[in-house]
């Protein structure tokens, strides 16, 4: 894909996603990057670990449920090695309770699965203001 220069700017929202589900990753990493955000996937919790150590993100998109690692062990292995950065989980239904675990252990909100690809942006971007990384 071919980044324009408004989309290159400084501005732009680097996120690393999460997730063992390709197909859903797929499709996510699409949009969001029709959206103007820098999206680096990680399809296992110890890919995403690795992404970390390489370089800074402005937010994470985390997966609760991971065939390697539990989401709420790689959030508590993000949190010690970006403290900073903004990690929204997602979760799928009837998993509430791990999700609100997540928040007491430093998570910055959750979402359950299907939701809408706009709730996510505006999670994204709301993290992000709230971290203070954002100017929008």
């Amino acid at each position: 894909m071919v980044q324009t220069p408004q989309e290159q700017s400084t501005s732009q929202i680097s996120v690393l996603l999460v997730d063992d589900e390709v197909g859903f990753v797929e499709v996510l990493f699409k949009r969001l990057a029709r959206r103007g955000m820098a999206v680096t996937v990680a399809s296992s919790g110890a890919e995403g670990i690795q992404a970390l150590r390489r370089r800074d993100f402005d937010v994470a998109v985390l997966d609760l449920k991971m065939e390697d690692m539990d989401g709420i062990e790689v959030l508590k292995i993000f949190k010690k090695m970006a403290p900073a950065m903004p990690v929204i989980m997602l979760t799928g239904h009837g998993s509430e309770s791990s999700a609100r675990q997540g928040i007491q252990f430093g998570a910055f909100d959750y979402l359950t699965k299907p939701y809408e690809l706009d709730d996510l942006i505006r999670k994204i971007k709301e993290a992000i203001r709230q971290g203070g990384n954002c100017d929008e």
